[in-house]
């Protein structure tokens, strides 16, 4: 993924937290943990990966107009595609 090259490191970093919380949902599921902290755990993880996968897809979504011959071209180009793709970031 080319395009997210100048945020690999925090791709990187997000993920690894990821990893930390699925961690401790697996600990928390051994040791019988109570039904609303894993819950909530479950919940956090969740929400975790949904705001990478928006990353991701925004990061995706903007790369073709960065290279746009003119400002004007690449905010209306990258409003218009945003506004399009909006539907799909809402529903992660």
């Amino acid at each position: 993924m080319s395009h997210t090259s100048r945020q690999t490191d925090k791709l990187i970093a997000r993920v690894r937290r990821i990893k930390g919380q699925l961690a401790c949902i697996d600990l928390a599921l051994y040791s019988v943990a109570p039904f609303f902290y894993v819950l909530r755990q479950l919940a956090s993880f969740r929400c975790a990966v949904s705001g990478l996968t928006a990353l991701v897809m925004v990061a995706h979504l903007r790369a073709p107009f960065l290279a746009a011959a003119t400002d004007m071209a690449r905010d209306q180009g990258g409003a218009h595609l945003l506004a399009q793709a909006g539907g799909v970031v809402r529903l992660l």
